[in-house]
């Protein structure tokens, strides 16, 4: 496999972290509003699951692109919020360009032609 190649394929794997990101974009979020969030945006087209979800924003974490604040739920629980970090700001914005290429790509390929028609 290609440089190339890899780096498509890791394209397509990250996009649950590319969703998160986005959705820290619009500020400190909990786990659940996130997915919340994802969903709503999408107009209901997409969804994450919190099985997935988690695991990713330690991911995050760990690379220090999210940031995590423990603190109260609005239902009075226990909650970790999360944050997007400079780092993560600017990774989404590299990422969101990436994004950006791939999917009109993707477009362009699956767009019929005239010739075809």
């Amino acid at each position: 496999m290609t440089r190339g190649q890899r780096d498509q394929l890791d394209l397509l794997r990250g996009t649950p972290d590319r969703f998160i990101l986005r959705s820290l974009h619009f500020g400190l979020r909990h786990g659940h509003s996130m997915a919340h969030t994802i969903r709503l945006t999408s107009g209901d087209a997409l969804r994450v699951d919190l099985g997935s979800l988690y695991p990713s924003l330690r991911r995050l974490e760990r690379r220090g692109w999210v940031a995590a604040d423990r603190g109260t739920s609005e239902h009075n629980r226990r909650a970790r919020s999360y944050r997007l970090t400079r780092a993560g700001k600017r990774r989404l914005t590299a990422e969101s360009s990436k994004w950006g290429l791939l999917t009109e790509a993707i477009a362009r390929v699956m767009r019929p032609r005239e010739e075809e028609g």
